[in-house]
């Protein structure tokens, strides 16, 4: 019987450069870590499964140098556990940090084991998430601030306005929940964020791209361009006086820099499908498809949406997002029939508003500072708290009594 993948919108820091090596007695957890290794955010660990448990970890660190994580799969009880980690233990290089998984719900078990030096204790069965959120936190600094989330913008299809509403959301993401963004336009030849904010910096992510071994926060910090308020831009140089050909990690220093330095940054990624933006896109946390609903729409967003979710199978759908509908005259697919075909309910529904969106274009302005009462504003803001997870919008702080004011029993009435 098929099940449906636990997916996850919480965010776990994709792993660093390890060696990991896991010693497992049950087929039922290799099969977990085997599903776990062909996760995004394990992509740079480099993991094998063995069977046998802790007495073949120990055989085989007898004469071979320890990775940097062990991982213990054991059905053993607590004094036989503890002979297999002393064990264990004679051949550890510092360093190396052991998980250990077993049937055992106990905390004073777990307590035990931290005081012996274990780095983490899991209780099996456990998901794909859990295997992967562990060994994640194990190099996440305490206390650190939360991981960036990667939010990536594309469209079905060329002008169907991916970009724009990348920009908005970018721009609403910090005006109204709060929270510091960073824009980031990839479509380095004709990116228009640099239009959209008024802006011209002299320097943006062409200068960080095409120096890879001077990549670091310094200079990315130094790149980027201040918009508003808690909100920077990473501009495209959106000049054709060079090509734009990338390998498919070009930008992966960038975006770990800028992931560990800000809370939401929003990828422009321009429509194409090379392999460094098909990585743009399997490894964002979320993922944003724009659409026109028509006809090569319909095809292009199916293709981009299965293609993403096969290659993501623990995390959220895509959203899907209804961009220039009712243009007059323009035979349209309803937006229902799109959607039931793609399997994805639409996030928002942006009416062709020429108006609204030129004014802004031309203006150099976000919608939401033209016409902030605006339905397309509105929608913005619906796509913004969805991609953060957060659904208050600020507004003014409340009392404990404003509800009896509303009600008019306040002292004053």
């Amino acid at each position: 019987m098929s099940h449906e993948p636990e997916t996850t919108t919480e965010q776990i820091a994709p792993l660093p450069r390890i060696s990991m090596q896991a010693f497992c007695e049950t087929p039922e957890v290799a099969q977990v870590i085997q599903e776990a290794i062909a996760d995004r955010r394990m992509e740079r660990a480099h993991v094998k499964v063995h069977m046998g448990g802790a007495t073949a970890a120990i055989e085989a660190y007898r004469s071979a140098a320890t990775p940097n994580v062990i991982f213990l799969e054991t059905t053993a009880a607590r004094e036989e556990l503890f002979g297999y980690l002393h064990a264990l233990a004679e051949f550890c290089d510092p360093g190396t940090r052991v998980v250990v998984a077993g049937r055992m719900n106990d905390i004073v078990l777990y307590r035990e084991l931290m005081a012996h030096g274990i780095s983490e204790y899991l209780v099996a069965p456990f998901s794909v998430l859990d295997f992967i959120r562990t060994i994640s936190h194990l190099y996440t600094n305490a206390g650190a601030e939360p991981v960036g989330k990667i939010i990536a913008f594309t469209g079905a299809k060329g002008g169907v306005g991916a970009s724009t509403l990348a920009h908005n959301v970018a721009w609403a993401i910090p005006r109204q929940l709060d929270v510091q963004s960073v824009l980031v336009d990839l479509d380095l030849g004709f990116g228009t964020a640099g239009l959209d904010f008024n802006q011209d910096p002299p320097q943006g992510i062409a200068e960080a791209v095409f120096a890879p071994d001077r990549v670091d926060s310094n200079l990315v910090d130094r790149l980027l361009s201040r918009c508003a308020d808690k909100m920077s831009l990473l501009a495209a140089p959106a000049t054709l006086d060079r090509v734009y050909d990338f390998t498919e990690t070009a930008f992966d220093a960038i975006l770990d820099i800028l992931r560990a330095s800000t809370p939401c940054v929003v990828l422009d990624v321009p429509h194409m499908w090379t392999a460094w933006a098909r990585r743009m896109l399997i490894g964002a946390d979320e993922i944003v498809v724009v659409a026109v609903p028509d006809l090569a729409n319909l095809r292009n967003a199916k293709s981009i949406v299965d293609t993403v979710r096969a290659a993501r199978p623990n995390d959220a759908k895509p959203k899907l997002v209804f961009n220039l509908v009712g243009i007059p005259k323009r035979p349209e697919i309803s937006t229902a029939d799109f959607a039931r075909a793609v399997d994805l309910e639409p996030a928002a529904i942006i009416n062709f508003d020429p108006k609204l969106f030129g004014t802004a274009a031309n203006n150099g302005q976000m919608i939401g500072e033209v016409e902030p009462a605006s339905k397309a504003h509105e929608a913005i803001l619906e796509i913004a708290r969805l991609v953060t997870g957060r659904f208050e919008v600020r507004k003014s702080k409340k009392t404990l009594f404003d509800p009896l004011k509303l009600l008019g029993l306040s002292k004053a009435s």
